[in-house]
């Protein structure tokens, strides 16, 4: 597959990188570099991309940590994979259980937030699936970098910052201390530039590595969590982690204008992206990206298919409809028509069936590319650390709804809906590549901009992420990044849009793409200006 990169000019800030032997793209630089590092000793895509993802605990802890969720999907061998390492609620956690300590709403910073971490699970998973290297071997750049140390980087010292703000009222209260032992130095917080080491994460990355991830599920990691679990009156029962097991999973996708876009199933939300792509296709659109018929249209499409997603989407054995249903074409069609193309909407939904998380991906030389999310959801997540580990959990039971009659309620031993998708582009059964934007509900949104930024107007890696980003909030209400054109704005408030400008763009998602040359073999790939986003490229 080539793409046409001539077709359309955007002023980057950064010019697409090329390589041939391959190529590790994620938030941090460490962990790009990581990545490159275990390629060059003989490890494969998927060794890489573990590296890197055993790394952003480290050196990114704002946005995911080792008691995070994940999800991956793997092009190797001429087909691609899925893996859903997103982790349950305990066996003891329901609405009733809640309701009866007097909990009306689950609270994004207590334990009731907290469901098994899935992330361990995924970088065993993988390395022992598809890798080269043991586990063992991809986890030495992890571990030195949370022993020796490294320097923190701008983004995340910001991130940091915030945090230790927000967290601070809770700093005394039952179980929230530790992660002030973990992530300051008697309460002060690392600046950007400065070196920063823990205290016990390369401990617990090692006894990780060394077990294939047996001593988080099956041993002493786990018991450590239960028990940190029971003395804040927690949920968690040991067989809720000897019993969970990452999920291999089938890709879905539809096909947008001859290219096959790809997603993760539910509980994750990428079908959002696939529903807002189908119905966005039946519009004509004008060849010039910055006009305001297509923000409009995209907009449109996108609240269409958030309101099927809030609705219908949930841990699938809880959906009363079918994925087949919410992708159909047909269906897609009639959404189409509830849109009305000179006026802003608000939308319910249809009837099919009558910030913290980093992306990262990686390519080798072999044809092996991988699409890869991580994350404890809101920043270092739920606030709570595991005492003597550095193991900070995440959050995404937050999720979850107490609505008894919802198909995302809380529930025993249930998956959240999830917001961290990994996409992948395909065309004619060939790999395109690997592409992701990070950042809660903003993800689909910006799926689905990328691969219009590249399908629809020809634009490079770098100038598709560069690119001035819309998101989608709540009713009418939008944000764009201040780089609009002020006409295009004023238009989209005269069709009533409730237009808000960005002049921070940190909330618009961040995000990767490396795309392959079937031809010549050669990678081009793009990574992130709004971030701390590196490329490592052989």
């Amino acid at each position: 597959m080539n793409l046409d990169f001539n077709k359309y000019s955007y002023p980057s800030r950064r010019n697409t990188v090329f390589g041939h032997k391959g190529m590790a793209a994620t938030s941090n630089p460490h962990a790009a570099q990581a990545g490159l590092d275990i390629l060059k000793k003989g490890g494969n895509a998927i060794d890489a991309i573990v590296a890197m993802a055993m790394c952003l605990p480290v050196v990114e802890p704002s946005a995911n940590g080792i008691g995070g969720d994940a999800f991956a999907l793997v092009y190797t061998g001429g087909k691609l994979h899925g893996l859903n390492a997103s982790g349950w609620s305990s066996k003891n956690i329901s609405v009733k259980a809640l309701k009866d300590k007097g909990i009306e709403a689950i609270r994004d910073n207590e334990i009731e937030s907290v469901n098994v971490p899935g992330a361990p699970s995924a970088w065993a998973a993988l390395v022992n699936k598809f890798g080269k290297l043991s586990l063992k071997e991809v986890a030495e750049p992890a571990i030195t970098y949370a022993e020796e140390g490294f320097p923190v980087v701008v983004n995340v010292a910001n991130a940091w910052k915030r945090a230790h703000k927000n967290f601070y009222a809770k700093k005394d209260e039952k179980g929230h201390g530790e992660w002030y032992n973990t992530f300051t130095d008697n309460g002060k917080i690392p600046q950007a530039g400065e070196m920063w080491k823990y205290k016990n994460m390369g401990k617990t990355l090692r006894e990780i590595a060394e077990t294939d991830a047996k001593s988080f599920y099956q041993g002493d990691l786990m018991e450590k969590i239960v028990k940190y679990s029971e003395s804040i009156d927690g949920y968690f029962d040991k067989s809720d982690f000897m019993e969970f097991q990452p999920e291999w999973v089938e890709p879905i996708s539809v096909n947008y204008k001859g290219y096959d876009v790809y997603e993760i199933p539910p509980n994750g939300s990428g079908i959002t992206a696939l529903m807002a792509l189908n119905i966005f296709e039946n519009f004509e659109i004008d060849n010039t990206r910055e006009t305001v018929r297509n923000y409009h249209l995209q907009l449109e499409a996108m609240k269409a298919a958030y309101a099927d997603a809030h609705k219908y989407v949930a841990d699938p054995k809880y959906m009363n409809v079918t994925v087949e249903e919410l992708l159909s074409k047909e269906y897609a069609k009639l959404r189409a028509k509830e849109i009305n193309e000179v006026e802003a909407q608000i939308f319910t939904h249809g009837q099919p069936n009558g910030s913290g998380t980093v992306y990262l991906c990686a390519a080798d030389g072999e044809g092996n590319m991988v699409s890869y999310i991580q994350s404890n959801y809101k920043g270092f997540g739920s606030s709570l650390v595991v005492p003597g580990t550095d193991i900070s959990l995440h959050n995404r039971g937050h999720n979850f709804v107490m609505d008894e009659n919802h198909a995302n309620v809380l529930a025993p031993r249930k998956k959240p809906y999830h917001t961290i998708i990994p996409g992948f582009l395909m065309k004619d059964g060939k790999a395109v590549g690997p592409f992701g934007v990070m950042g809660g509900f903003m993800q689909p949104q910006g799926h689905m901009q990328m691969v219009i930024n590249t399908v629809d107007f020809g634009m490079n890696p770098q100038d598709s992420l560069d690119a001035t980003r819309w998101q989608w909030m709540k009713g009418k209400n939008i944000v764009m990044e201040s780089s609009v054109n002020e006409g295009i704005v004023k238009k989209l408030a005269s069709m009533g849009h409730e237009v808000n400008l960005l002049f921070d763009y940190s909330s618009m998602g961040r995000g990767q793409i490396i795309w392959r040359n079937n031809e010549s073999g050669v990678l081009s790939g793009g990574t992130e200006m709004r971030t701390d986003g590196m490329i490592a490229v052989w």
